[in-house]
C-alpha cells in the first residue's frame, strides 16, 4: 500500500526549505544530492570511474572529489554531464531502492523522493503517484542565486540554463508549491500537501481491505465456534 512522492524544483527555488518543512512533519524523505555524495566517496565505484574519465585534478587533497571543480565542468559542458550522469545514476538508484524497501518495512504509507532532476531524467517519473514542484519566479530564482553563490548575472543564468525551466516543469508535476513569497505562505503550502498525501484514497483502499479481511475472519471464527458448540 505504501506509494512514492516525487519532489523536485529548480536550482535556488527553495526546495531544502520544502525538504526541511515535510521532515518536520515526520515524512520519509530520501535525498538524492545526499546519496549522490555517498556513493562518490573515495575507493568505491563511482568514484573510480570519474577519476578515470575527468582526472586527478578534480580531486581535494584528502582523494574526495572537489564538487565546485566538477561542477563548473559539467555546467560548460553538456556531455560531460551527461557522462557524469551515467556513472552516478545507478549507484544513486541503488541506494534509493534500498531506503525505500527499509521505510516499506518500517510501514510508512509514502515514501518522498528529493530528486533535482525528475523531471529532466523523466526516468522515474513513471514510478512516482505523485509529483511535486517547488516553484519560484525566474526573477526570484537568478536574485537568490546570485546571492546564495555569489555569482555574477551571467553565471547564474549559466547554470539555470542547465536544468529544465521551472516554468515548463509545472505542466509534468501533479502538485506545486509556490515558494516565491514569504517562508510562512510556502509552510501554509506544505502542510496542506501533507494533508492530502494522508488523505489519499490509496490509504482508504488499505484500510477497506484491511477491515475485509479482519471482517472475514472474525466470520470465520463465529463459525468455528458454532461448529463445536454444537
Amino acid at each position: 500500500t505504501m506509494f512514492l512522492v516525487g519532489l523536485s524544483g529548480g536550482i535556488a527555488s527553495g526546495k531544502s526549505t520544502v525538504v526541511a518543512e515535510l521532515r518536520e512533519l515526520g515524512c520519509a524523505v530520501i535525498d538524492a544530492d545526499v546519496i549522490a555524495r555517498q556513493v562518490v566517496q573515495p575507493h568505491l565505484k563511482a568514484h573510480q570511474q570519474i577519476v578515470h574519465h575527468f582526472g586527478t585534478e578534480i580531486l581535494l587533497e584528502n582523494g574526495e572529489i572537489n564538487r565546485e571543480a566538477l561542477g563548473n565542468i559539467i555546467f560548460s559542458q553538456p556531455e560531460k554531464r551527461q557522462l557524469l550522469n551515467s556513472i552516478t545514476h545507478p549507484e544513486i538508484q541503488k541506494e534509493m531502492l534500498k531506503q525505500i524497501l527499509k521505510y516499506f518495512v518500517l510501514g510508512y504509507r509514502y515514501v518522498i523522493l528529493d530528486i533535482p532532476l525528475l523531471f529532466e531524467t523523466n526516468r522515474l517519473t513513471k514510478f512516482m503517484k505523485y509529483t511535486v514542484l517547488v516553484y519560484c519566479s525566474p526573477r526570484a530564482q537568478l536574485s537568490r542565486l546570485m546571492q546564495r553563490n555569489g555569482l555574477s548575472q551571467e553565471e547564474a543564468e549559466a547554470r539555470i540554463r542547465s536544468q529544465l525551466p521551472l516554468d515548463e516543469k509545472r505542466r509534468f508535476a501533479t502538485h506545486i508549491i509556490d515558494n516565491s513569497g514569504e517562508r510562512e505562505s510556502t509552510r501554509r503550502q506544505v502542510l496542506r500537501l501533507h494533508t492530502q498525501l494522508e488523505d489519499s484514497l490509496d490509504f482508504l483502499w488499505a484500510r477497506l481491505a484491511a477491515g475485509t479481511v479482519v471482517a472475514g475472519l472474525g466470520g470465520l471464527l463465529y463459525l468455528l465456534l458454532r461448529h463445536f458448540s454444537s
